[in-house]
């Protein structure tokens, strides 16, 4: 090898550096572009609506004038049908997730439900919305009630949960299940020891994921038929006599977040824009607490894991 090749090589791997570096300005650049618009909206967002958030605000319900108006239905509407949402959605993606992971025979069956649970994750929530009416609402006579918005939101996210299920899954090692089938455990002994604790804090990732998603979605509640105004809060969902529980709250009506927004957002005054920006500030606050409780929960999850 002579001088000139080892000039060349010299230049090849200086070009490679120079590519790399720009790169990572431009990578660094989107990264910086996205976070800064969030943080600009999101102040913007605070600084306006920020006089409004006191303890009236949580403990008002709505009102035509916008001094007086507050969140508690909205609030508690969002919390029981994530509630509903995540009791559907949660049990039933783990369960598929595990059983095309670990049970299903590789043919062209499963190969189908593959292709489709991943595409129904890109599908519009305004179709999920459109099917929930017509399969929920008027089939099987749910009405416009907080189970059939937790149950449309669940097949909304049920695809989410059931991907990243099957990718927790997958990044376990095979030596795992060898070993348990080595020491004479059965597949769902080897799944509910090994499998599913550790991969639990992924599990937990994509819950979390699809959870945040569907708190903010409009487009499927309001096609149900949820109220955007609503001045009177469910049935309590627990009572002092037997048997304690009570579940006339999950055939009530309801409002969420998101539509309550809309509707203040449609209205021309100031003030209304300002509930609204300070909804939205309590809104963005219940998504980052959901995601902190997954980081907290996540960190456990793995601290406790003995490989």
């Amino acid at each position: 090898m002579d001088l000139r090749d080892i000039q060349s090589i010299r230049a090849v791997i200086a070009r490679g550096k120079r590519w790399d570096v720009i790169f990572s300005l431009l990578g660094l650049l989107a990264l910086m572009t996205g976070v800064l618009t969030f943080v600009a909206l999101f102040a913007d967002m605070t600084i306006q609506g920020a006089p409004r958030l006191s303890l009236d605000f949580f403990t008002n319900f709505p009102s035509r004038r916008a001094g007086e108006a507050g969140i508690l239905s909205a609030w508690v509407g969002t919390t029981l049908v994530m509630l509903t949402t995540a009791m559907a959605a949660v049990p039933l993606g783990v369960a598929a997730g595990v059983y095309l992971e670990e049970y299903a025979p590789k043919n062209w069956v499963t190969d189908v439900i593959e292709i489709n649970v991943t595409n129904l994750a890109g599908v519009p929530s305004i179709v999920y919305g459109l099917l929930a009416l017509g399969l929920f609402v008027y089939q099987f006579g749910l009405g416009q009630s907080i189970l059939s918005a937790g149950l449309t939101l669940a097949l909304l996210i049920l695809p989410i949960v059931i991907v990243a299920t099957r990718e927790s899954i997958r990044a376990i090692p095979q030596v795992i299940r060898e070993g348990a089938y080595a020491l004479g455990a059965t597949p769902w002994q080897t799944v509910r020891d090994h499998i599913l604790p550790y991969s639990s804090a992924g599990i937990l990732t994509g819950v979390i994921i699809g959870m945040a998603r569907a708190i903010g979605e409009t487009a499927p509640i309001i096609t149900i038929g949820a109220l955007t105004f609503i001045a009177f809060l469910p049935p309590a969902p627990y009572q002092e006599t037997l048997p304690f529980f009570n579940f006339d709250w999950l055939m009530a009506p309801f409002t969420v977040m998101p539509i309550q927004m809309f509707n203040w957002t449609s209205r021309p005054e100031a003030a209304f824009q300002a509930n609204a920006a300070a909804a939205g500030f309590v809104l963005v606050l219940m998504t980052l607490a959901m995601n902190g409780l997954a980081i907290f929960l996540r960190y456990r999850l793995r601290r406790n894991i003995k490989w």
